[in-house]
């Protein structure tokens, strides 16, 4: 289960990510220049909530997502039913109503961006460092899938150096200015899709949105991920 919940944490704090509105035909730009206006707009964002949706093969999970900016991080699930996953900045803590377990974990410094910026300019910093980015199809708009037409850019982020999560990355981003779908592929070839909906930015998010207590009659596991500093 540590592998599976590791995966799990992975996937849905490590690729939260929203974008800018498109360019006109005049403004067309590379992708790694569009990219970093993503990293931009991410960075002038105090907070912001979506409805997200995770799918991989068949399994499902549905929620909504609350950021705080530099570091806070929530995801209410409505399918897994009351399942959570909340990190303060300091303890990251995820509760399997399923297992009936709690997973918590001491913060390191260092692994603040692992975990919880990835959504925010300095998590997306980190992705440019280690994959390559270019345009997947070209810099106009083109349908998000065959069954949806909403337009999208999409951009292509290709595994370069280090030991992420996933080999390679597509990245639609929305007519509305924000990553609408993420597809991953992890080194294992799982594919991984996460849907982002209804986002709104800066709605002046609480610090106790970000404070959760498990239930008590759940099974608590300690710094699962790795040993705290000292």
């Amino acid at each position: 289960m540590k592998v599976s919940v590791r995966w799990f944490i992975t996937l849905c704090t490590g690729l939260i990510l929203g974008g800018p509105a498109f360019l006109s035909a005049q403004d067309i730009i590379t992708a790694y220049k569009f990219f970093d206006s993503v990293s931009a707009r991410y960075g002038a964002a105090k907070d912001y909530t979506a409805d997200i949706s995770i799918h991989q093969g068949r399994e499902k999970m549905y929620g909504v997502l609350y950021y705080k900016s530099p570091n806070k991080i929530r995801i209410n699930f409505t399918y897994p039913s009351h399942q959570v996953i909340c990190s303060d900045g300091n303890v990251l803590t995820v509760y399997l109503p399923r297992y009936s377990v709690t997973f918590t974990q001491a913060l390191k410094k260092r692994s603040e961006a692992a975990i919880a910026s990835m959504a925010s300019h300095q998590g997306l910093t980190l992705l440019k460092q280690s994959y390559s980015i270019a345009y997947l199809n070209g810099p106009n708009p083109e349908p998000l899938d065959e069954k949806d037409k909403e337009p999208v850019v999409k951009l292509r982020l290709s595994y370069r150096t280090g030991s992420e999560a996933f080999t390679s990355l597509e990245i639609d981003v929305g007519q509305n200015g924000f990553i609408r779908r993420i597809k991953g592929v992890t080194a294992a070839s799982v594919e991984v899709q996460f849907d982002f909906t209804k986002i709104q930015t800066d709605i002046g998010l609480s610090n106790n949105m970000f404070e959760y207590d498990s239930p008590p009659t759940s099974n608590v596991i300690n710094n699962f991920l790795f040993d705290p500093e000292k």
